[in-house]
């Protein structure tokens, strides 16, 4: 009885353990190296103080970054399309809660980077030290 206990143990410790991660491989969006700092106090990001807002830093990654505040903590994105050539659409806008690709004009929670197509956002990691978020990856 007590090897059966361990084995159910066992087994349910297995299960339990994933990568909180998600998988960033996209076969259309480059592994560029992201190394990005914005200070909350400029005017240029003082709109991500808020909840639900979000802004574009050009220039960042393959088609910019999209930082977006999600109330609990901040997400960062890539602007590139994530299911089309990189080279076919410019960078994805903001449209609310929401970023939109402009060649098929699919549109991507910035809470989940999910959207209806197979790739989901590529993501960056962000860490915030008072007001300013640093992306990288």
């Amino acid at each position: 009885m007590k090897k059966f206990w361990l084995i159910i143990l066992f087994v349910s410790v297995l299960f339990s353990c994933s990568d909180s991660e998600r998988s960033n491989k996209n076969p259309y969006i480059p592994s560029y190296s992201v190394n990005l700092s914005v200070d909350m106090n400029l005017p240029s990001y003082s709109n991500l103080k808020y909840v639900s807002n979000a802004v574009i830093v050009p220039n960042n990654g393959a088609k910019g970054i999209i930082i977006f505040n999600a109330g609990s903590g901040y997400n960062a994105f890539d602007a590139a399309c994530p299911n089309q050539e990189i080279n076919s659409c410019v960078a994805m806008t903001i449209d609310g809660i929401n970023a939109v690709c402009s060649c098929d004009k699919t549109s991507y929670s910035l809470f989940t980077g999910l959207g209806a197509k197979e790739y989901p956002l590529k993501q960056y990691k962000v860490q915030v030290s008072g007001t300013v978020i640093h992306v990288y990856n």
